[in-house]
């Protein structure tokens, strides 16, 4: 159980730190960083899968089901990282993390839509009370907070898909950037041929070294949480997942200054109250459902 907790906790303290690396290469465009993404965290997972020799999956993916499935989660995992990259570079932090914080409630709403699963009547409540905060949010903007909405979507859509996947998350990931790389590597090559490849063209060795480790600073954190989903209860697991979004939003807070005032904060605790009540409904359906201890 303890070290379940530090493998999931390390792999969204990971996550939730993601702005400062994203910032660090500013520089770069965000499409450029996404296709650096693909490029050096396929090179990384093709390592660990051969000094793990853990190749026999591949087998599974010439199912057409398992390919297609693998396919369009790849489309919604490059959509995601690519809004994400472009949003934090952007001076939309704050939204950003909005986006991780409110995925748990698109869980639920796609759970219902799409799974034919029943809510509860505190989860229609809890949906509700999210709704209002980002009806809130909207209307003291004066725009949908689409950053935030797309960046559920797309993670929420992603995570429905593995929920059925026939892969597990080191075998699933490799074969999502697998399916990625003819298009990032054509872009690369397409970008080099024009002189426009900020990987080669950038006159800071530091720059480039960050751009390679993209690779393990996308694999590491999943693989952490892999380890750490397997050893520990969701419940623990559903409330360590708001750590990452906390980070970001404290990020753009206070070190990125990006502006929050009193208004935005109205819409942003109407969705913390849901997010609170959402965990302790689970905490507490949990409760009921475990066995009685037995008297000997």
């Amino acid at each position: 159980m303890r070290t379940g907790i530090v493998s999931a906790a390390l792999a969204f303290l990971c996550w939730g730190l993601f702005p400062l690396y994203f910032h660090a290469i500013g520089e770069v465009p965000a499409l450029q960083i996404l296709a650096n993404r693909m490029l050096w965290s396929l090179a990384f997972l093709l390592i660990v899968l051969a000094l793990r020799r853990q190749w026999r999956w591949l087998e599974q993916v010439r199912q057409p089901r398992v390919f297609w499935s693998f396919v369009a989660s790849a489309v919604l995992l490059a959509g995601n990282w690519l809004l994400y990259i472009w949003a934090v570079n952007n001076g939309h932090v704050i939204e950003a993390s909005l986006g991780y914080f409110i995925t748990p409630l698109v869980n639920i709403m796609f759970g219902f839509l799409l799974l034919k699963e029943r809510l509860r009547r505190l989860q229609w409540a809890v949906i509700a009370i999210a709704a209002l905060g980002v009806a809130w949010l909207t209307v003291q903007s004066g725009s949908v907070p689409w950053i935030a909405l797309l960046l559920a979507a797309t993670f929420g859509g992603y995570g429905l898909l593995r929920k059925t996947a026939a892969l597990g998350a080191l075998e699933g990931l490799s074969f999502e950037t697998m399916v990625l790389f003819p298009l990032a590597a054509a872009y690369v090559a397409w970008l080099t041929l024009h002189g426009e490849n900020a990987f080669i063209n950038t006159p800071s060795d530091t720059t480039r070294w960050l751009l390679v480790a993209s690779g393990p600073i996308t694999a590491v954190p999943l693989l952490l949480f892999a380890s750490g989903a397997r050893k520990i209860p969701l419940s623990i697991l559903g409330l360590l997942q708001y750590l990452a979004p906390t980070i970001q939003f404290l990020l753009g807070v206070l070190l990125f200054k990006e502006a929050f005032t009193a208004d935005r904060l109205v819409g942003f605790v109407l969705i913390w109250a849901a997010l609170a009540l959402f965990a302790g409904e689970g905490l507490l359906q949990r409760g009921r459902a475990a066995p009685a201890p037995k008297v000997s």
